[in-house]
């Protein structure tokens, strides 16, 4: 009977709570009672807390198994094994024919294909939540929008589902959103704080905002660095969605922001006029009625950014979508104080609700119109293709096997078409190689991503910008490529061509030798030296009489001779093939240490390979993006652990069990004078620190290098600017992201493995050291006319060109290596690697 009781009682709680959340968020509205509600099955109010991601996917799974009318798919997993999961809504026939669906939509893409009738077509809606993972409104606002879409009974939820295939992606980055989640929940008052200084407000390093290593997934459309992404762009064309709504929050004393962003400014050079100039008005009229009808402000056209094709809301615009981001004043946490009052989680969450049911209403009313212009959009691509003088790009590198590879895949990942180049070329001083180069057609679907791949834009219609204004991946990845004005096509690659590596067969042999110009030789040095291996390298170029005849190997070369080996042939040759099949290398050998050329195997200018031990300081302080860039590049790109030490822990270090420290941005203020006392003298000893940008800076403060500053602004400033202009006028001295040539000494340890004497950087920074007094110790330094793409001031321009990307402070007997420019960022300069793991594995070679 006591069962009973309590049972009638949690009932009746549960009403209640049902009852009051129903009339905040869905005012006089009625539902499906076998659809359970989301309080009724997590046991609280949406908006009372942060629900976990777990629980998020278990009430999706239960409206799956309750409703005919959904399906709950996973397309990845997660660094930390989360599942990624899109639940799919719409009426029973058409979830029971999902494939003929997607089938009969993807006519719209290929122009080669007869226009359907797009009449009887249902909209292709795809909403789209925290990818960020402390902006949590999102993920709530996606449990309630599921439940509305399936359990209201309203005419505008019945026709949604009737003339919709709706997809929701509850978090991109569900391992962020539980870090914050945990953080919010762990440090909720009852009743619940709204200072803005409570530790609720304010998460420790690393963020939410970030994944498993540290990265802005909404940066990673383009560059496809994470799995994550990986995976959403691998699901993304399989439906190529006619709007993605794309939801974020921004600072608490914000209010709502919808598209359209700044005009012209903030908008994509590749994508057409007509989305930003009919399509956006036609779908902000839905929004502002969905706010107008709550009472809730917003604003519009005043900042933010759809011209990086790497955010959410930008990468859809690109593939003949809608893609909308919305922004909602945050609460971070359960209650805020703003300037406009007490911020709840729960109006946060509603608001992103609403919106979501705009984007939904308009995707319906709109969809015919979306069809047509995702079927105009591609066969314009191809008629703009046919109309420009470029028909095709060919690239390659005929030294790196695996940067090649590396870059095709991400063609690949896009959609791009690629081809086999099928003779020799030779552009513009470039030669590329029958077998070892490719070649992109313009004349493709795909055109608009082909432009973003390889063309360098230089003219703007601003001079402030949210992030990068640069983003040619040609470049990023350091391939040499060049246009054409005719289109050579070999065979089609639609995966990757199969790999042949060369090893040499079994004989008598002084050495072993791999050119060290391959990214992957830095994973090949690892995987041998944790097996035991004794590896050299040289410092000069030779020519060896292999087993294939002679062949030239340049300045970094791996040498592993045969003897000074703590194991026999047959065990050094296993762990040597080992390693190469790990990381796809060619390795040669020789019976001669006599070289052809160039120096031989036993001089002085061949040395052993120190085996780095790795310290990265990290936490408070330092910047988490490119603390996780390292870690990822360690990770994924070499294999290599590294010990990651917060600085508050910096005390129980014992810097004599390291010989590299690296320092990401940051300003080491956690650091006491003892400590860095401590650092000095290891430094002095022998030690390498690898500093990114800002650390940098920090060193010259607390003047354990002393290099120098250029001077500031070489244009004086007016007298007067009006006040209204001071944000253009401030943010147009910025380098909010941009690229340029730089020139390499490609014999100096930095440069081992680079073939050529110039080099693509990226630059997000305005700070500038002269070159080194020390005439050999600058191995990257800007050209004359550096600028390649992105946006850049005159006078900053000036400073550029007289200034160093890499330098080398000599300290006692160790080094600092300073990269000016960070060669790690977002996971994507391939081109750039080479120098950080240089500075790794022979730092203690300058």
């Amino acid at each position: 009977m006591k069962k009973l009781l309590l049972t009638y009682l949690f009932s009746i709680c549960l009403f209640f709570v049902s009852q009051a959340q129903t009339d905040y968020y869905f005012p006089d509205e009625n539902f499906d009672s076998s659809v359970p509600s989301p309080e009724s099955f997590l046991g609280y109010e949406i908006g009372e807390w942060h629900t976990r991601y777990d629980r998020l996917v278990a009430y999706f799974e239960k409206l799956a198994e309750v409703s005919p009318m959904a399906e709950l798919q996973t397309i990845g997993y997660t660094n930390q094994l989360r599942p990624l999961v899109v639940l799919v809504i719409s009426r029973q026939e058409n979830i029971q024919n999902l494939d003929g669906i997607r089938e009969n939509h993807l006519k719209l893409v290929d122009p080669s294909q007869s226009l359907p009738d797009v009449s009887a077509m249902p909209a292709i809606i795809n909403l789209a939540y925290s990818v960020h993972g402390n902006e949590p409104s999102g993920g709530e606002a996606s449990i309630l929008t599921a439940y509305w879409l399936l359990a209201s009974q309203s005419e505008l939820a019945g026709q949604i589902r009737n003339n919709a295939v709706v997809m929701i992606d509850p978090a991109i980055n569900p391992d962020g959103r539980d870090r914050h989640t945990n953080w919010a929940n762990m440090h909720k008052g009852f009743p619940p704080v709204a200072d803005p200084l409570d530790r609720e407000h304010n998460e420790i390093w690393p963020s939410g905002r970030v994944n498993h290593y540290w990265f802005d997934l909404n940066r990673d459309w383009l560059p496809l660095a994470h799995v994550e992404l990986q995976k959403k762009i691998e699901w993304y064309h399989t439906w190529y969605p006619n709007v993605v709504g794309d939801f974020h929050e921004m600072g608490t004393n914000s209010t709502y922001f919808f598209e359209p962003t700044k005009p012209f400014s903030s908008e994509n050079p590749v994508v057409p006029r007509k989305n930003y100039e009919d399509i956006n008005s036609k779908f902000a009229s839905y929004f502002a009625k969905a706010l107008d009808d709550i009472g809730s402000l917003y604003w519009t056209k005043e900042v933010f950014d759809n011209s990086y094709p790497g955010y959410g809301s930008t990468y859809p615009d690109i593939q003949g979508g809608l893609g909308l981001v919305f922004e909602q004043g945050s609460s971070r946490g359960h209650i805020q104080a703003s300037q406009r009052g007490e911020i709840t989680f729960a109006f946060t969450i509603r608001n992103q609700l609403k919106t979501s049911i705009a984007t939904m209403e308009a995707g319906v009313n709109e969809r015919e119109y979306m069809h047509r212009y995702l079927r105009e959009f591609f066969q314009t691509a191809i008629s703009e293709a046919n109309s420009s003088k470029t028909k095709s790009y060919v690239f390659g590198d005929p030294y790196d096997e695996s940067r090649n590879r590396l870059f095709l895949q991400l063609l690949l990942d896009h959609k791009i078409k690629v081809y086999e180049n099928d003779r020799d070329l030779s552009i513009g001083g470039q030669k590329f190689a029958k077998g070892k180069s490719y070649v992109v057609p313009t004349a493709q679907p795909q055109y608009r991503m082909v432009r973003s791949m390889f063309e360098k834009v230089t003219e703007f219609a601003d001079s402030v910008f949210y992030d990068a204004s640069s983003w040619t991946m040609a470049l990023a990845y350091g391939i040499p490529y060049a246009d054409q004005t005719v289109s050579n096509l070999g065979e089609e690659l639609s995966t990757l061509p199969t790999q042949e590596l060369h090893f040499p067969e079994g004989g008598k042999y002084v050495a072993y030798l791999v050119d060290w110009s391959d990214y992957f030789a830095p994973k090949f040095l690892h995987h041998l030296q944790s097996s035991g291996v004794h590896v050299e390298t040289s410092a000069l170029s030779f020519t060896s009489n292999t087993e294939t005849g002679e062949r030239e190997f340049p300045a970094g070369t791996l040498v592993i001779p045969t003897a000074f080996q703590s194991m026999d042939h047959d065990d050094l040759r296993k762990k040597i093939k080992e390693s190469a099949a790990a990381s796809g290398v060619h390795v040669f050998a020789t019976g001669t240490g006599f070289s052809v050329k160039g120096i031989d195997l036993g001089s002085n200018n061949v040395s052993a390979v120190q085996t780095p031990k790795v310290i990265m300081l990290i936490g408070q302080g330092t910047s988490q993006y490119e603390a996780g860039e390292i870690w990822h590049l360690m990770d994924t790109k070499v294999g290599m652990p590294i010990s990651k030490v917060d600085i508050s822990m910096f005390g129980r270090v014992n810097m004599y069990d390291y010989n590299t420290l690296i320092l990401p941005s940051g300003n080491y203020s956690g650091l006491s004078s003892a400590q860095i006392s401590h650092i000095k003298d290891w430094l002095n000893r022998g030690g390498t620190i690898i500093s990114v940008r800002m650390a940098s800076q920090w060193l010259q403060a607390q003047e354990i290098v002393k290099e120098e500053y250029l001077a500031g602004e070489n244009d004086e400033d007016p007298s007067f600017v009006p006040f209204a202009s001071r944000r253009d006028f401030e943010g147009a001295k910025a380098i909010g992201g941009s690229i340029y040539q730089a020139r390499l000494d490609n014999s100096h340890p930095l440069g081992y493995g680079y073939r050529t004497e110039e080099i693509p950087v990226y630059r997000n920074s305005t700070i500038f050291f002269k070159p080194s007094k020390d005439k050999y110790q600058t191995p990257v330094k800007y050209t004359e006319n550096p600028l390649l793409g992105g946006y850049i001031s005159r006078s900053n321009l000036e400073k550029i060109k007289q200034s160093a990307s890499v330098l080398v402070s000599p300290v006692g007997r160790g080094r600092v290596i300073h990269f000016v420019d960070n060669p790690n960022f977002r996971g994507t300069w391939f081109g750039t690697n080479k120098l950080f793991f240089n500075a790794i594995f022979f730092g203690d070679k300058i």
